[in-house]
């Protein structure tokens, strides 16, 4: 079984109002904001959902869904990589962060199916 990619993040320092406009303008995504550093990402029917996050760094993070949450974080740490962020309800979903051997990070989501 493989595990798709559900989700993502754009981390960035510009303000807020110039980050959802880049988005919104460029790619016709709908941007909401949900709260101080944090708005939900949609790219239309049938794509991606994702968020614009503030962050003093730009980078982009990719959230992949697994069957289970413990297993995928024990199995990550076995392959070289180091856990970041532990399991954790955030109210939306449960996730956990992790980073690969060369330290890029990736955030496993709980899949609810």
């Amino acid at each position: 079984m493989t595990s798709p990619i559900v989700h993502f993040d754009i981390h960035g320092a510009a303000p807020e109002s110039a980050q959802h406009r880049f988005y919104a303008g460029l790619f016709g995504w709908q941007v909401s904001p949900r709260g101080p550093g944090y708005a939900q990402v949609s790219t239309g029917e049938g794509g991606l959902r994702g968020a614009l996050v503030d962050a003093e760094s730009p980078s982009v993070t990719v959230g992949v869904a697994v069957p289970d949450l413990d297993a995928a974080v024990a199995r990550a740490v076995a392959l070289g990589g180091a856990v970041t962020m532990p399991p954790t309800d955030n109210g939306w979903v449960v996730k956990a962060q992790v980073t690969d051997p060369s330290g890029n990070p990736v955030t496993l989501i709980q899949d609810r199916a």
